[in-house]
């Protein structure tokens, strides 16, 4: 029904693909076939194992004829509803789930967070039409690898699948997404650094005050705090960060990303 990957005239991308007309399109939540090929052939164990959960049929067929095309990807099992991606993850053990956001009876978020929780070594990329910042950044913040919109052209579509999977994807965004992403990810790294390192908020304002060269009395001026509730602070930082004085603090501070680097 469907061009290969490679033909001339395949489907340029999956939203256009959804936009096509057919009859017969199979949603089957068993692992059927749909349209990719089954992998008897000497790479078949080398092969990374694909879910794909898509209310759209066409988008099965695709997408899963893409991936067909290629020696590293087959395709172990489809959804159409978000309430069998878990039943089906568990009878397939794939190592990737292609995710749409937009699904019936069960979110795709909603199944991201199943799937990072019970099957947390399953890369899941989403695969969406969805342009809005915040669900962008919900879906990474969550676990997802990488979020693909489905305007992509499908021919770089196992490209982006491999980076994925070696997680060290790239992917375009909307305009105005970029930023906002870099922000997010910036203070939650920042947000793992404190809770691995224990320090409190009223700790971090004084390293950081510490680290631009202010002296006790100066912080506590900044701050509006006693030189002795700066020099107690400073203590516990010390024996937290497991250094010995101001000067090695505020070179773990960096080191850690805890405040910016000097110019």
């Amino acid at each position: 029904m469907f061009e290969s990957c490679r033909a001339h005239n395949r489907p340029k991308s999956a939203a256009a693909a959804r936009s096509m007309t057919t009859s017969g399109a199979a949603n089957d939540a068993s692992g059927a076939d749909t349209g990719a090929r089954p992998g008897h052939s000497l790479f078949a164990m080398d092969r990374k194992r694909v879910v794909l959960v898509d209310d759209h049929p066409l988008i099965h067929q695709a997408v899963g004829q893409c991936l067909a095309d290629t020696e590293d990807f087959e395709v172990v099992g489809v959804a159409g509803s978000g309430a069998q991606v878990s039943t089906l993850v568990a009878r397939t053990a794939p190592d990737l789930v292609v995710l749409d956001l937009h699904l019936p009876v069960i979110g795709g978020l909603d199944c991201l967070a199943v799937l990072r929780e019970k099957y947390p070594r399953v890369t899941v990329v989403m695969f969406s039409a969805a342009e809005d910042a915040e669900l962008i950044e919900a879906a990474l913040s969550a676990g997802a690898a990488a979020f693909v919109s489905k305007s992509i052209d499908l021919f770089d579509l196992p490209s982006v699948l491999r980076q994925a999977l070696s997680q060290n994807v790239y992917f375009p965004l909307p305009a105005g997404v970029g930023g906002a992403l870099t922000r997010r990810r910036h203070e939650r790294a920042q947000a793992e650094i404190r809770d691995r390192t224990g320090l409190t908020e009223r700790e971090l304002e004084i390293l950081e005050a510490v680290s631009r060269g202010l002296s006790n009395r100066a912080v506590g001026k900044e701050l509006y705090l006693s030189d002795q509730t700066v020099k107690f602070h400073l203590h516990n930082i010390y024996g937290k960060l497991r250094v010995a004085n101001r000067t090695e603090a505020t070179a773990s501070a960096h080191r850690l990303g805890l405040v910016a680097a000097p110019g």
